[in-house]
């Protein structure tokens, strides 16, 4: 019987004492509950600062146009969607495919990693630029007669890309595989190759646009 009794005395104690650390864990929980929160406060709508835009002036096609822009707004996307011109291409939009490339002050770019931003005051040149339909630009005639389109979607970027790379090497610019750098770079099918790399095909035009290329190269030189 003792042995009982102690036994549940022993109980009553382990009992009294979860009890007391429950009630201890409730205040300690009621009281960081009751704690003011220090995160602070979202702003308001009414209070929140609009995003700025930038006046940015450029010469497209050789028009003169200002735009009102994000500062965040890539070449790409200031040709495409605020001056509608949507010959200049999307692709990959990483800078790999070389639809976008568009011509800057002499020089091809991939609009998609360039911000409209960075070229204030900038001459741009784009497909539309170039020729149109009755009036194509040598370049583009020579892809029309090498079956140089295929499916169309890269040769925006193509034709830009030929136009100056033909006049990168009129400059003598040389690339990665020019042989001799005291030397103005002679075209070659290695040169057109080499300085057309970043332009991809995925229909597998190359042998065609090489030839148009090519064609174009000889009759400028």
């Amino acid at each position: 019987m003792q042995r009982a009794h102690d036994e549940n005395h022993e109980a009553h104690i382990r009992r009294r004492e979860l009890l007391i650390v429950s009630a201890g864990a409730g205040v300690a929980t009621q009281s960081v509950a009751a704690l003011p929160s220090t995160a602070p406060e979202p702003p308001s709508s009414a209070t929140a600062t609009p995003n700025a835009t930038y006046a940015v002036r450029l010469t497209v096609n050789d028009q003169p146009r200002q735009l009102d822009l994000d500062p965040r707004t890539t070449l790409l996307d200031a040709v495409r969607e605020h001056l509608q011109l949507t010959g200049t291409k999307k692709g990959c939009d990483h800078g790999q495919c070389g639809a976008c490339t568009v011509i800057v002050d002499g020089r091809r770019l991939n609009a998609c990693l360039t911000l409209a931003v960075m070229h204030q005051g900038a001459s741009v040149t784009t497909i539309e630029g170039l020729g149109k339909p009755g009036q194509l630009h040598p370049m583009q005639a020579a892809f029309v007669k090498h079956d140089g389109y295929q499916c169309g979607y890269c040769t925006p970027g193509q034709i830009c890309s030929s136009v100056a790379m033909l006049d990168e090497i009129r400059r003598g610019v040389p690339s990665h595989v020019t042989g001799d750098l005291d030397t103005h770079p002679l075209l070659s099918a290695d040169e057109i190759r080499e300085r057309m790399s970043g332009n991809l095909c995925r229909c597998g035009a190359y042998a065609n646009i090489l030839e148009a290329v090519m064609e174009m190269g000889g009759n400028l030189a």
